[in-house]
């Protein structure tokens, strides 16, 4: 089993690759079609999703897919199973088992996720359907007096429970603790706080018996809050994520594939593009990428729930996906833009 499950995460961030990240629960994905007037329906969601798993020569770029529960249940107009359409394609498909976040008790402006109740069944359950991989989302905000240690200790332990849970299913587990971009917190606090949060992730994970080689952390890149007017340079960013991760990041995990948390498409490679350039030769883990909105958003701007627009949209999607398996090279750059 520890075998499988160090060669699942391994071909994870194989090939210069990365995730897509196509897990959006309905409240968020309504909410992105409501901006652009699409009827928030599941026959929308289904052609959405459809449009991008059967993109042509997506798994040139994309090793992973992450779906959602009605998702992974779903299938092509002709009849095929999504997850069976991405392993056709060389993608490997996994789940979001987490079940959102909610006020944590006794923390204000604080969240803990829930899900744990019934995962295991859960799991097995998602199995049968062709997961390889799982994801769940722990998410820290930085305010005034926060993060506590009460919040970040419960989410820790949250994500070591349910990361032992997907080893013992055969899942490689995403782990993914957000330090949020929200807020006016410098480069500083946010580093800070991300060194402190993965030290007691690591810690807790170490606690559940967890296979580091069989795992992918999923963390947010260090960056000033968006309400912040100091905003860094690339390099500047690039440079405190990569040093808060080699003071907390063990060398035996396989890959860090960083979520997008809401930066711009083009900023976002430009950041990891940055990383590759400068610490790929050292780093001990591969620098690779979990974006959602950074390769979803051009794609679904075109496609506007539109059949006519399929070709176009997939276009714009197969080329952010090209653009940042160029960033994993160290060769991504803004003329790829144009």
């Amino acid at each position: 089993m520890s075998e499988q499950l160090a060669s699942t995460a391994k071909a994870m961030v194989a090939g210069n690759k990365g995730l897509l990240a196509m897990d959006e629960s309905h409240p968020t994905c309504g909410k992105r079609f409501a901006k652009l007037d699409i009827p928030q329906t599941i026959e929308m969601r289904q052609a959405y999703r459809e449009m991008i798993v059967t993109t042509p020569g997506l798994g040139e770029c994309i090793s992973g897919a992450i779906l959602f529960d009605e998702t992974i249940r779903q299938q092509t107009k002709d009849g095929r199973p999504f997850a069976e359409v991405l392993t056709a394609a060389g993608i490997i498909p996994g789940i979001k088992v987490d079940a959102g976040t909610k006020e944590l008790a006794g923390h204000p402006g604080e969240k803990i996720t829930e899900g744990l109740d019934g995962l295991r069944e859960h799991l097995a359950e998602y199995v049968q359907m062709g997961a390889r991989f799982a994801k769940w989302r722990g998410v820290i905000t930085i305010g005034d007096g926060i993060p506590s240690r009460g919040c970040i200790q419960a989410n820790a332990h949250t994500l070591a429970r349910y990361a032992a849970l997907c080893q013992e299913a055969g899942l490689v587990p995403i782990v993914e603790p957000e330090v949020l971009m929200d807020g006016g917190h410098t480069l500083e606090q946010c580093r800070a706080a991300t060194e402190d949060v993965l030290r007691t992730v690591f810690d807790q994970l170490h606690v559940q018996r967890v296979l580091l080689e069989g795992i992918i952390l999923k963390p947010n890149m260090v960056l000033a809050g968006l309400a912040c007017p100091n905003q860094e340079t690339v390099d500047e960013v690039a440079d405190a994520t990569v040093e808060t991760l080699l003071r907390a990041v063990p060398a035996a995990v396989p890959g860090v594939a960083f979520l997008s948390g809401g930066q711009s498409s083009e900023l976002a490679s430009a950041r990891l593009n940055a990383m590759n350039v400068r610490y790929k030769s050292r780093a001990p883990w591969a620098l690779a990428f979990s974006f959602a909105r950074a390769i979803q958003q051009p794609a679904l701007e075109i496609w506007r729930g539109e059949e006519a627009n399929v070709p176009a949209a997939q276009q714009a999607l197969l080329h952010r996906a090209r653009c940042n398996r160029a960033a994993r090279r160290g060769e991504y750059s803004a003329a790829m833009e144009r």
